[in-house]
């Protein structure tokens, strides 16, 4: 089983993107000395707590930082774009860190439908994902004979794609099509198990991928007590209560008691969401994680953790790493 690291580039009340993306820069080195496989980053926009809607910079710029880690989307929002774009971008980031980038894809707007609309997104045309993903093998695999229209850089760089979701559909086409598949339970647990045995029943092997390789996100809070571990875990649940209910804004600095701040029922709602977690101590958090894993057998675990303080995000990470090494997770090699 592999780990790797979740990021949304979270700008911090009282911060901003620019420390926010030198955060990130900070958080991939200590990723990459605890052994993580993956350093991926998810588009969001018009989001004011999220600084990674550039999301193939922000790759680049993270790759550019570190030597070994591999560095992608967690994911594009594939109908956001156009595929020929997308094969360019991460064609031109895997020809300057070959064998180092990964194409994670969803199909949701990534955002609300105002911000759609001024993406350009048409929300009444039909769903063409599974075309698009097609497509967008096509640019990234081998010239056929004849073809015409090609995506350069992009061209036989086979950046490695993966299809994400947090429902049936995204297990069945990353099944159908033979590829990797994330499951976003991480904040939408709810079809987990399903996505999970229908992704791996249904699966045909492919020339990428003859097994299948199925991903799960898990948040992870670990500090040195279960006290602290909560404590910073409350940005999380603030932010998403702020989120859920229409204000959206800074991931917020911690309270000692989320209970005085938000309405019970807010905070029971945002906790189901995030319930794929292991908070606490590190022996808390390794119980957490052995937990889950054992439920779910993943080949990989994506570990995400929205915390306001730059040190205590990398000390949670730092843990969430050395737990998953002693419940038998596979450090990448150096």
């Amino acid at each position: 089983m592999l780990y790797s690291v979740l990021d949304l580039a979270p700008i911090a009340e009282g911060s901003d993107a620019t420390q926010a993306i030198a955060n990130s820069v900070a958080l991939a080195k200590v990723a990459e000395a605890e052994g993580y496989t993956r350093y991926w980053l998810a588009e969001h926009h018009n989001m004011p707590g999220i600084a990674s809607a550039a999301t193939s910079v922000m790759i680049g710029h993270i790759a550019g930082q570190t030597s070994r880690i591999r560095v992608g989307s967690g994911g594009i929002m594939l109908p956001n774009h156009s595929p020929l774009v997308i094969a360019e971008q991460f064609g031109t980031l895997a020809s300057i860190y070959p064998g180092r980038i990964d194409l994670g894809l969803g199909r949701a707007p990534g955002t609300d439908m105002n911000t759609a609309r001024a993406l350009r997104r048409n929300l009444q045309a039909p769903d063409t994902f599974p075309q698009d993903v097609l497509e967008l093998l096509a640019y990234l695999g081998e010239v056929e004979e004849g073809q015409t229209l090609r995506a350069i850089p992009g061209m036989g760089t086979k950046v490695p794609l993966w299809i994400l979701g947090s429902s049936l559909y995204g297990a069945q086409l990353a099944a159908h099509l033979g590829l990797p598949y994330a499951f976003a339970s991480h904040f939408a647990p709810g079809d987990l198990a399903d996505a999970r045995e229908t992704y791996r029943q249904t699966f045909r092997p492919s020339e990428f991928l003859d097994k299948p390789h199925f991903m799960i996100g898990v948040n992870v809070y670990g500090a040195e007590t279960d006290a602290e571990a909560a404590r910073i875990r409350t940005s999380a649940q603030l932010g998403m209560i702020r989120l859920r209910t229409g204000t959206p804004g800074k991931l917020p600095r911690p309270v000692d008691r989320i209970e005085d701040h938000a309405d019970p029922a807010l905070i029971r709602m945002v906790d189901k969401a995030g319930s794929i977690a292991a908070i606490g101590a590190p022996a808390t958090v390794r119980a957490g994680l052995e937990r889950i894993i054992a439920e779910h057998q993943p080949d990989e675990v994506i570990v995400a953790g929205q915390i306001w303080d730059p040190q205590a995000r990398q000390n949670s990470f730092r843990i969430a790493a050395e737990a998953l090494q002693q419940i038998g997770a596979e450090p990448a090699l150096a």
